[in-house]
């Protein structure tokens, strides 16, 4: 299990939300069909302001949706698109506001926003596409098909769960309805037991793996908990499947990329865990790079800095995400929060 506040991407893991490799364009044609529905393939694509059955041809794999008749779609259906980016990516800065989703200028923005400060040359291997193809999205020129935006959201913020949900219920797309009960499943686990995917990073570390076979106590004195907590938590992730026995050694089975502000509450709940956990490694002497700055700043200042913490935040992950091997488990605890009311 990979939390996003642990800033860690499974880039070398077995499993992530999936098995076996994604078939972008698959999915792509089955959330089109969740999107219409009962709804008549006719009908909507005369909405769309087709002539053509367009809307029969993107279903059966005869033509491929470009990104922005997928959000026509989806506001040809009731859909509010512009929200449901928001509540997907809150760092849009409300673009679409002056761009229409269901527009090609609209769809640029979306993926300059995903993109944040990576590189394109990183986007393109990890998308698996030219450079020339990423630049061209990105600038303007061309469009990516949906299957190309599914790909992009994936690769780019390792959340495309979290955005399908955020436009209808994951469960009604075949592909992805499994995936998302395991990540429900794995959110729950990690705001029950915040040990648990500290405790994965221990099982993936070149230390444990080193290990002749598994000694009950040594994550605990990897991770200064207590032996009570390290059993209650493998026997958590051993009854999620998360973890299995394999003869000398506990495995990581499933793994996946889990963002735990999908709860607000609970996220909350799991930001002040690990603020406590932060203060008591301060206050026992626990060296790392540790600082504070208490400061004045206009409102238009404070959004800046909001917007370069989130950047920092996007590249940071990109750094973890190349790092191998595991050799020490870490935690980024980024605070920046106003401390006056007004």
């Amino acid at each position: 299990m990979c939390i996003i506040d642990d800033l860690k991407r499974w880039a070398a893991c077995p499993t992530r939300l999936e098995k076996t490799p994604m078939n972008y364009t698959h999915v792509a044609i089955e959330i089109l069909r969740a999107l219409r529905g009962k709804r008549s393939r006719v009908k909507l694509s005369q909405t769309l302001g087709y002539k053509s059955n367009v809307v029969f041809d993107w279903e059966t794999g005869r033509r491929e949706a470009k990104a922005s008749a997928f959000f026509g779609v989806a506001q040809a259906v009731g859909i509010d698109v512009g929200r449901a980016i928001d509540a997907f990516h809150p760092t849009s800065g409300s673009w679409h506001v002056r761009l229409s989703p269901a527009s090609s200028k609209g769809v640029q923005a979306l993926l300059n926003d995903l993109r944040g400060k990576q590189a394109i040359g990183e986007l393109s291997q990890a998308l698996g596409v030219s450079r020339f193809i990423v630049s061209r999205w990105l600038t303007g020129h061309t469009e990516p098909k949906l299957a190309d935006l599914l790909r992009f959201i994936d690769k780019s913020s390792l959340r495309l769960l979290d955005f399908v949900a955020c436009l209808l219920p994951p469960e009604r797309v075949p592909t992805l309805a499994r995936p998302w009960r395991e990540l429900s499943l794995a959110r729950n686990l990690a705001y029950d037991a915040p040990w648990s995917h500290a405790i994965l990073r221990v099982l993936e570390s070149a230390g444990y793996l080193a290990l002749p076979r598994h000694v009950p106590g040594f994550i605990a004195r990897r991770l200064a908990i207590s032996e009570a907590e390290e059993r209650r938590c493998m026997d958590l992730l051993s009854r999620a499947a998360q973890i299995s026995w394999h003869g000398q050694h506990w495995r990581i089975d499933e793994s996946r990329t889990v963002d735990t502000r999908h709860d607000p509450r609970r996220s909350r709940q799991l930001r002040a865990f690990w603020s406590r956990v932060a203060t008591e490694r301060i206050e026992s002497g626990t060296e790392g790079e540790l600082s504070f700055n208490l400061c004045g700043v206009s409102n238009a200042d404070l959004e800046r800095l909001r917007q370069l913490q989130r950047s920092y935040f996007l590249e940071l992950r990109s750094i973890v995400a190349r790092s191998a091997p595991v050799e020490q488990v870490i935690l980024v605890n980024l605070q920046l929060l106003p401390l006056s009311t007004a």
